[in-house]
């Protein structure tokens, strides 16, 4: 490209730049009925506020029940929860006391008459023996009786009050 061809490109270039801001330097200001849109526009009253919404006005309440018990929380009789039946934390646990006690499945018994032994299936799919005396659950359940069709237990659970309550309850031979 040669220096005549350099020339006539910023001769085009300045032509059309100037070109360009001639038509942005007529501002609003130029156009009258522009100006006289807006200053009919700016001269019309805006639209009405809504009102200011009333405050509704509350019955206030004094509460004078200071000295009564919580009703939110439940009550405690001393004297109940010293007395009766209540687990004893001190014990070794028993492998089937950390399965609830619908999961575990009486599978049959071993023995007859009163050396009786039944035969509980965990839900890890092991077969503990069980007597009298063993503890089934997670509700502190003790085997109290083993016969041919039925393991029963009777279980400690809480009576909502700081005592405990005992529940029968037995696990039988799923046919049954």
């Amino acid at each position: 490209m040669n220096a005549r061809h350099k020339a006539l490109v910023r001769c085009i270039a300045v032509v059309v730049a100037a070109s360009a801001l001639a038509g942005c330097g007529r501002g609003i200001t130029s156009d009258p009925d522009l100006k006289a849109y807006v200053s009919t526009v700016l001269a019309k009253p805006g639209p009405p506020l809504e009102p200011i919404p009333v405050m509704q006005k509350f019955e206030t309440f004094l509460y004078t029940d200071q000295g009564l018990r919580d009703p939110f929380s439940m009550p405690v009789d001393l004297a109940k929860a010293g007395s009766g039946p209540h687990p004893d934390k001190d014990r070794p646990r028993q492998p089937l006391e950390a399965f609830p006690l619908d999961s575990l499945v009486m599978n049959g018994t071993l023995g007859a008459g009163s050396t009786i032994v039944g035969l509980v299936m965990s839900p890890d799919k092991v077969t503990h023996r069980v007597v009298p005396g063993n503890y089934v659950g997670q509700n502190d359940g003790k085997v109290i009786e083993v016969t041919p069709t039925k393991i029963n237990i009777t279980e400690l659970v809480s009576d909502g009050a700081g005592g405990w309550i005992e529940r029968p309850a037995s696990i039988s031979l799923p046919n049954q």
